[in-house]
C-alpha cells in the first residue's frame, strides 16, 4: 500500500497538482460556508491530515459553528490532523482513527451538511465508487454539499462518476477539470430526501493501493 503520510509532502510545493487541487476544494468549502448560516456538520472520508477543511476553518472567525468528523486510518495523519485542529482552537473537530470505508465510522456524525470524498475515488474499484455514490444520501442532511475528487487518467471515469451522482440525487453545481493536469474536483448538492445511515451498505469501499 502507498505511504499516505509521505504522500502529503507534495503539498510542500505550491505549484504541484495536489496543492492546486487543494485550493479548489478549499474554495468550494469556503463558498459553502458563506452560503449556509447557522450551525453546520461536516464529515470527511479518508481525511489525511485534514488540510482541506481545517485549512479553511483556521482562517475563519465563524469556525466554531462547524462540527466535523474526519475519518482517517493512518495514525500519523490522524496525529497531524488532531495537532492542526488543536493549534487553531478548532474544538468542534473530531479526528477518528478508523476505516473510512465502513459506514459505521460515520455513526453519530451523519447526516452532515458537507460530505468530503476527496482522495477516495482514485484508490478504489469502480464498483466501490458507484456503491459509495449511491449511498451518499445516507451520509447527507437535506441540501447537503458533496465535494469529490478524481483523476481523469485514461480510461477517464469522471463522466460515469458525474452520472452516478446525478442518479443518486446529487445535482452537479461545478466540475473543475484543469487543462494542464489530470485532476478534477466535483461539487454537488443533494436534491432528494436523505436516507437513514442504516440504509447504506456496511462497507462502502476498500482501498486497492
Amino acid at each position: 500500500m502507498r505511504d499516505w503520510h509521505a504522500w502529503h509532502t507534495a503539498y510542500d510545493d505550491s505549484t504541484s497538482a495536489l496543492s492546486r487541487r487543494l485550493r479548489i476544494v478549499q474554495a468550494a468549502i469556503a463558498c459553502w460556508l458563506d452560503a449556509r448560516p447557522g450551525d453546520l456538520r461536516a464529515i470527511s472520508a479518508c481525511a489525511g491530515e485534514g488540510r482541506d477543511l481545517l485549512g479553511v476553518l483556521a482562517a475563519r472567525p465563524d469556525a466554531g459553528r462547524v462540527r466535523a468528523r474526519l475519518v482517517e486510518r493512518d495514525p500519523r495523519n490522524v496525529a497531524a490532523a488532531r495537532r492542526a485542529a488543536a493549534d487553531h482552537g478548532l474544538t468542534g473537530i473530531e479526528v477518528l482513527e478508523a476505516d473510512a470505508g465502513l459506514t459505521a465510522s460515520y455513526a453519530g456524525a451523519a447526516p452532515a451538511d458537507l460530505v468530503l470524498l476527496c482522495g477516495v475515488f482514485g484508490n478504489v474499484s469502480d464498483a466501490d465508487i458507484e456503491r459509495t455514490i449511491r449511498a451518499a444520501p445516507a451520509l447527507c442532511a437535506p441540501a447537503a454539499r458533496v465535494i469529490w475528487t478524481r483523476s481523469r487518467r485514461a480510461p477517464d471515469l469522471t463522466p460515469r462518476v458525474r452520472g452516478w451522482f446525478a442518479e443518486a440525487g446529487v445535482a452537479e453545481e461545478a466540475f473543475h477539470a484543469v487543462d494542464d493536469s489530470l485532476f478534477s474536483v466535483g461539487v454537488g448538492r443533494l436534491e432528494v430526501a436523505p436516507a437513514p445511515l442504516a440504509a447504506a451498505p456496511a462497507r462502502l469501499f476498500t482501498f486497492t493501493r
